[in-house]
Protein backbone atom coordinates (compact mmCIF):
# COMPACT_ATOMS: atom_id res chain seq x y z
CA UNK A 1 0.00 0.00 0.00
CA UNK A 2 2.98 2.22 0.76
CA UNK A 3 4.52 1.81 -2.03
CA UNK A 4 1.74 2.20 -4.80
CA UNK A 5 0.96 5.51 -2.45
CA UNK A 6 4.54 6.80 -3.20
CA UNK A 7 4.47 5.44 -6.96
CA UNK A 8 0.85 7.82 -7.20
CA UNK A 9 3.19 10.54 -5.78
CA UNK A 10 6.04 9.82 -8.06
CA UNK A 11 3.27 10.45 -10.89
CA UNK A 12 1.70 13.18 -10.03
CA UNK A 13 5.23 15.13 -9.25
CA UNK A 14 6.45 14.07 -12.78
CA UNK A 15 2.89 15.06 -14.33
CA UNK A 16 3.18 19.00 -12.36
CA UNK A 17 6.56 18.97 -13.63
CA UNK A 18 5.24 18.20 -17.42
CA UNK A 19 2.80 20.84 -16.82
CA UNK A 20 4.73 23.55 -15.32
CA UNK A 21 6.95 22.49 -18.33
CA UNK A 22 4.95 23.38 -20.86
CA UNK A 23 2.97 26.39 -19.26
CA UNK A 24 6.74 27.19 -19.17
CA UNK A 25 7.72 27.03 -22.66
CA UNK A 26 4.28 28.61 -23.80
CA UNK A 27 5.42 31.95 -21.99
CA UNK A 28 8.50 31.77 -23.55
CA UNK A 29 7.46 31.40 -27.04
CA UNK A 30 4.67 33.73 -26.09
CA UNK A 31 7.24 36.68 -25.39
CA UNK A 32 9.20 35.64 -28.09
CA UNK A 33 6.50 36.37 -30.61
CA UNK A 34 5.46 39.86 -28.97
CA UNK A 35 9.28 40.66 -28.95
CA UNK A 36 9.31 39.53 -32.60
CA UNK A 37 6.23 41.59 -33.24
CA UNK A 38 7.93 44.58 -31.78
CA UNK A 39 10.58 44.26 -33.59
CA UNK A 40 9.22 44.54 -37.21
CA UNK A 41 6.61 47.02 -35.91
CA UNK A 42 9.81 49.39 -35.14
CA UNK A 43 11.25 48.28 -38.43
CA UNK A 44 8.45 49.25 -40.71
CA UNK A 45 7.53 52.41 -38.42
CA UNK A 46 10.81 53.51 -39.38
CA UNK A 47 10.52 53.17 -43.01
CA UNK A 48 7.27 54.91 -43.06
CA UNK A 49 8.05 57.54 -41.16
CA UNK A 50 8.74 61.02 -42.62
CA UNK A 51 8.39 64.35 -40.57
CA UNK A 52 6.70 67.25 -42.23
CA UNK A 53 8.40 70.99 -42.21
CA UNK A 54 6.50 74.23 -42.96
CA UNK A 55 3.20 73.48 -41.26
CA UNK A 56 1.69 76.57 -39.66
CA UNK A 57 1.06 75.90 -36.07
CA UNK A 58 -2.33 75.94 -34.93
CA UNK A 59 -2.55 74.92 -31.68
CA UNK A 60 -0.45 76.41 -28.51
CA UNK A 61 0.93 73.15 -28.25
CA UNK A 62 1.05 69.53 -29.77
CA UNK A 63 -0.93 67.07 -28.67
CA UNK A 64 -0.43 64.70 -26.29
CA UNK A 65 -1.51 61.36 -26.82
CA UNK A 66 -0.31 60.22 -23.03
CA UNK A 67 -3.17 62.24 -21.85
CA UNK A 68 -5.47 61.08 -24.26
CA UNK A 69 -6.64 64.25 -26.34
CA UNK A 70 -8.46 63.87 -29.19
CA UNK A 71 -6.38 63.84 -32.65
CA UNK A 72 -7.26 64.63 -35.94
CA UNK A 73 -5.47 62.91 -38.94
CA UNK A 74 -5.04 63.99 -42.88
CA UNK A 75 -5.61 61.14 -45.23
CA UNK A 76 -4.36 61.49 -48.53
CA UNK A 77 -4.53 58.96 -51.34
CA UNK A 78 -2.25 60.31 -53.35
CA UNK A 79 -2.24 59.17 -57.52
CA UNK A 80 1.70 58.70 -57.64
CA UNK A 81 1.93 55.52 -58.97
CA UNK A 82 -1.57 54.67 -60.03
CA UNK A 83 -2.07 53.53 -63.32
CA UNK A 84 1.77 53.79 -64.28
CA UNK A 85 2.33 57.71 -62.88
CA UNK A 86 5.88 58.41 -61.27
CA UNK A 87 5.39 62.13 -60.89
CA UNK A 88 4.46 64.12 -58.42
CA UNK A 89 0.95 63.52 -58.69
CA UNK A 90 -1.78 64.86 -56.97
CA UNK A 91 -4.10 64.20 -53.57
CA UNK A 92 -6.61 61.97 -55.27
CA UNK A 93 -8.48 61.69 -52.02
CA UNK A 94 -8.56 63.88 -49.07
CA UNK A 95 -10.15 62.49 -45.66
CA UNK A 96 -9.50 63.93 -42.25
CA UNK A 97 -10.64 61.58 -39.14
CA UNK A 98 -10.68 62.78 -35.53
CA UNK A 99 -10.68 60.00 -32.89
CA UNK A 100 -12.02 61.39 -29.64
CA UNK A 101 -11.07 59.15 -26.43
CA UNK A 102 -12.97 60.58 -24.26
CA UNK A 103 -16.36 60.52 -26.47
CA UNK A 104 -15.43 57.13 -27.77
CA UNK A 105 -15.90 58.16 -31.07
CA UNK A 106 -14.15 59.05 -34.22
CA UNK A 107 -15.50 60.88 -37.52
CA UNK A 108 -14.11 60.36 -40.99
CA UNK A 109 -15.42 62.99 -43.50
CA UNK A 110 -14.29 63.59 -47.24
CA UNK A 111 -13.09 66.45 -48.46
CA UNK A 112 -14.25 66.55 -52.27
CA UNK A 113 -10.82 66.70 -54.20
CA UNK A 114 -12.70 69.54 -56.74
CA UNK A 115 -13.24 71.92 -53.74
CA UNK A 116 -12.50 75.54 -54.95
CA UNK A 117 -9.90 76.86 -52.00
CA UNK A 118 -7.37 79.15 -50.66
CA UNK A 119 -4.11 77.23 -52.02
CA UNK A 120 -2.30 78.63 -48.20
CA UNK A 121 1.75 79.28 -49.47
CA UNK A 122 1.13 79.24 -53.39
CA UNK A 123 -0.78 82.39 -53.35
CA UNK A 124 -4.14 81.36 -55.68
CA UNK A 125 -7.60 80.05 -55.19
CA UNK A 126 -7.75 76.43 -56.95
CA UNK A 127 -8.75 72.73 -56.32
CA UNK A 128 -7.91 71.98 -53.00
CA UNK A 129 -6.21 68.50 -54.46
CA UNK A 130 -4.16 70.34 -56.68
CA UNK A 131 -2.13 71.61 -53.20
CA UNK A 132 -0.62 68.49 -52.80
CA UNK A 133 0.72 68.51 -56.59
CA UNK A 134 1.95 72.52 -55.75
CA UNK A 135 3.89 71.62 -52.47
CA UNK A 136 3.59 68.44 -51.10
CA UNK A 137 2.06 67.05 -47.82
CA UNK A 138 2.50 70.43 -46.10
CA UNK A 139 0.94 72.47 -48.58
CA UNK A 140 -1.93 70.08 -48.49
CA UNK A 141 -2.07 70.26 -44.80
CA UNK A 142 -2.41 74.16 -44.45
CA UNK A 143 -4.88 74.17 -47.12
CA UNK A 144 -7.00 71.64 -45.31
CA UNK A 145 -6.16 73.93 -42.02
CA UNK A 146 -7.44 76.80 -43.48
CA UNK A 147 -10.57 75.47 -44.95
CA UNK A 148 -11.73 73.48 -41.98
CA UNK A 149 -10.33 75.97 -39.55
CA UNK A 150 -8.58 73.35 -37.62
CA UNK A 151 -5.29 71.96 -36.68
CA UNK A 152 -4.29 68.59 -38.60
CA UNK A 153 -1.91 66.79 -35.71
CA UNK A 154 -1.23 63.55 -37.78
CA UNK A 155 -0.60 62.60 -41.59
CA UNK A 156 -0.72 58.93 -43.66
CA UNK A 157 -0.13 59.41 -47.68
CA UNK A 158 -1.23 56.26 -49.53
CA UNK A 159 -0.55 55.65 -52.99
CA UNK A 160 -3.51 54.98 -54.55
CA UNK A 161 -1.47 52.15 -56.26
CA UNK A 162 -0.72 50.26 -53.53
CA UNK A 163 -4.25 50.00 -52.19
CA UNK A 164 -4.79 46.89 -53.64
CA UNK A 165 -1.81 45.64 -51.94
CA UNK A 166 -2.70 46.91 -47.93
CA UNK A 167 -6.49 45.15 -49.14
CA UNK A 168 -4.42 42.01 -49.81
CA UNK A 169 -2.45 42.07 -47.01
CA UNK A 170 -5.21 42.07 -44.66
CA UNK A 171 -7.06 39.15 -45.77
CA UNK A 172 -9.50 41.33 -47.97
CA UNK A 173 -12.45 43.15 -46.76
CA UNK A 174 -16.36 43.04 -46.65
CA UNK A 175 -18.23 45.85 -47.76
CA UNK A 176 -21.97 46.63 -48.69
CA UNK A 177 -22.22 48.31 -52.30
CA UNK A 178 -24.33 51.42 -52.32
CA UNK A 179 -25.17 50.67 -55.98
CA UNK A 180 -25.43 48.37 -58.60
CA UNK A 181 -22.49 48.71 -61.24
CA UNK A 182 -19.55 47.07 -63.29
CA UNK A 183 -16.19 48.56 -63.08
CA UNK A 184 -12.90 46.83 -64.55
CA UNK A 185 -14.70 43.25 -65.23
CA UNK A 186 -16.34 43.13 -61.85
CA UNK A 187 -19.94 42.88 -61.08
CA UNK A 188 -21.30 45.05 -57.87
CA UNK A 189 -24.75 44.75 -56.68
CA UNK A 190 -26.56 47.36 -54.24
CA UNK A 191 -27.50 45.97 -50.68
CA UNK A 192 -25.17 43.14 -51.64
CA UNK A 193 -22.25 42.20 -48.97
CA UNK A 194 -19.04 41.52 -51.15
CA UNK A 195 -16.02 40.77 -50.30
CA UNK A 196 -13.25 42.39 -52.02
CA UNK A 197 -9.51 41.37 -52.52
CA UNK A 198 -7.37 43.89 -53.83
CA UNK A 199 -8.03 44.42 -57.04
CA UNK A 200 -12.09 44.33 -56.51
CA UNK A 201 -11.55 47.00 -53.66
CA UNK A 202 -9.46 49.17 -56.40
CA UNK A 203 -12.44 49.05 -58.77
CA UNK A 204 -14.94 49.34 -56.37
CA UNK A 205 -13.11 52.88 -55.55
CA UNK A 206 -11.99 54.34 -58.69
CA UNK A 207 -15.01 54.10 -60.19
CA UNK A 208 -16.57 57.64 -60.63
CA UNK A 209 -18.47 58.15 -63.94
CA UNK A 210 -21.26 55.75 -63.80
CA UNK A 211 -21.94 56.97 -60.03
CA UNK A 212 -25.25 59.00 -60.09
CA UNK A 213 -23.53 60.97 -56.51
CA UNK A 214 -20.21 61.66 -59.49
CA UNK A 215 -17.21 62.66 -56.67
CA UNK A 216 -19.48 62.53 -53.86
CA UNK A 217 -20.24 58.80 -54.33
CA UNK A 218 -16.94 57.85 -55.30
CA UNK A 219 -16.05 59.50 -51.63
CA UNK A 220 -18.76 57.40 -50.20
CA UNK A 221 -17.24 54.18 -51.79
CA UNK A 222 -13.64 55.20 -50.85
CA UNK A 223 -14.59 55.96 -47.07
CA UNK A 224 -16.04 51.93 -47.36
CA UNK A 225 -12.60 50.66 -48.25
CA UNK A 226 -10.95 52.63 -45.84
CA UNK A 227 -13.35 52.00 -43.08
CA UNK A 228 -12.86 47.58 -44.52
CA UNK A 229 -9.15 48.17 -44.10
CA UNK A 230 -9.37 50.07 -40.26
CA UNK A 231 -11.35 47.37 -39.22
CA UNK A 232 -9.32 44.53 -40.14
CA UNK A 233 -6.06 45.66 -39.10
CA UNK A 234 -7.75 46.36 -35.69
CA UNK A 235 -8.92 43.19 -35.29
CA UNK A 236 -7.30 40.12 -33.52
CA UNK A 237 -6.83 38.01 -36.54
CA UNK A 238 -3.85 40.64 -37.98
CA UNK A 239 -1.08 38.68 -35.15
CA UNK A 240 -1.68 35.89 -37.53
CA UNK A 241 -0.06 37.76 -40.71
CA UNK A 242 1.26 41.30 -39.44
CA UNK A 243 4.76 41.36 -41.39
CA UNK A 244 2.58 41.08 -44.64
CA UNK A 245 0.36 43.91 -43.35
CA UNK A 246 3.69 45.84 -42.14
CA UNK A 247 4.85 45.21 -45.31
CA UNK A 248 2.18 46.19 -47.56
CA UNK A 249 2.44 49.81 -45.34
CA UNK A 250 5.93 49.81 -45.60
CA UNK A 251 5.80 50.26 -49.92
CA UNK A 252 3.28 52.51 -49.53
CA UNK A 253 2.54 54.80 -46.86
CA UNK A 254 4.17 57.57 -45.39
CA UNK A 255 3.25 58.89 -42.08
CA UNK A 256 4.27 61.36 -39.11
CA UNK A 257 3.04 58.62 -36.46
CA UNK A 258 6.03 57.55 -34.27
CA UNK A 259 6.90 54.18 -33.17
CA UNK A 260 5.66 55.84 -29.14
CA UNK A 261 2.51 56.88 -30.96
CA UNK A 262 1.55 53.49 -32.16
CA UNK A 263 1.76 52.08 -28.71
CA UNK A 264 -0.49 55.21 -27.27
CA UNK A 265 -2.82 54.23 -30.02
CA UNK A 266 -3.16 50.80 -28.91
CA UNK A 267 -4.51 52.28 -25.28
CA UNK A 268 -8.42 50.91 -24.93
CA UNK A 269 -9.78 54.24 -25.15
CA UNK A 270 -8.52 55.29 -28.37
CA UNK A 271 -8.89 51.78 -29.64
CA UNK A 272 -12.96 51.74 -28.52
CA UNK A 273 -13.26 55.51 -30.65
CA UNK A 274 -12.08 54.02 -33.71
CA UNK A 275 -14.22 51.15 -33.82
CA UNK A 276 -17.36 53.93 -33.27
CA UNK A 277 -16.72 55.51 -36.38
CA UNK A 278 -19.23 57.95 -38.17
CA UNK A 279 -18.68 58.85 -41.83
CA UNK A 280 -19.32 62.15 -42.70
CA UNK A 281 -19.57 64.13 -46.54
CA UNK A 282 -19.23 67.69 -46.85
CA UNK A 283 -22.22 69.33 -49.06
CA UNK A 284 -22.25 71.38 -51.86
CA UNK A 285 -22.33 71.88 -55.58
CA UNK A 286 -20.16 72.31 -59.08
CA UNK A 287 -20.04 74.55 -61.49
CA UNK A 288 -17.42 76.01 -63.53
CA UNK A 289 -16.02 79.97 -62.89
CA UNK A 290 -14.97 82.52 -66.12
CA UNK A 291 -12.11 79.87 -67.02
CA UNK A 292 -14.28 77.26 -67.55
CA UNK A 293 -12.88 74.90 -65.05
CA UNK A 294 -15.06 72.58 -63.28
CA UNK A 295 -15.47 73.41 -59.38
CA UNK A 296 -16.98 72.46 -56.43
CA UNK A 297 -17.92 74.86 -53.99
CA UNK A 298 -19.20 74.19 -50.38
CA UNK A 299 -21.38 76.70 -49.01
CA UNK A 300 -20.94 78.94 -45.91
CA UNK A 301 -23.39 77.78 -43.74
CA UNK A 302 -22.60 74.13 -45.06
CA UNK A 303 -18.77 74.96 -44.02
CA UNK A 304 -19.78 76.52 -40.90
CA UNK A 305 -21.63 73.16 -39.96
CA UNK A 306 -18.75 71.27 -40.60
CA UNK A 307 -16.25 73.17 -38.90
CA UNK A 308 -18.07 73.00 -35.56
CA UNK A 309 -18.46 69.55 -36.01
CA UNK A 310 -14.73 68.92 -36.23
CA UNK A 311 -13.75 71.26 -33.30
CA UNK A 312 -16.52 70.14 -31.41
CA UNK A 313 -15.21 66.63 -31.74
CA UNK A 314 -11.52 67.92 -31.04
CA UNK A 315 -12.81 69.65 -28.32
CA UNK A 316 -11.65 72.62 -29.88
CA UNK A 317 -14.56 75.43 -28.62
Amino acid sequence: MSERRSRSRKKKRRGLKIFLFLVLVLFVGAGAYVLNVVRHVDKATDEVYESVEGVDPIRGSAVTLDNEEPISILLLGVDTGDLGRVEQGRSDSMMVATINPNTGKAVLISIPRDTYTEIVGYGTMDKINHAYAFGGTAMAINSVQNLLNIPIDYYVTVNMAGIKEIVDSVGGIDIVSPLTFNQEGYQFNQGETVHLDGDRALAFARMRYEDPAGDTGRQARQRLVIEGVINKVISPSTLLNYTEILGSLSNNVQTNFQTSDYLQLQSNKYLSAARNLVSEQIGGSGGTLEDGIYYHFIPEEELMRVQSLLRSELELD
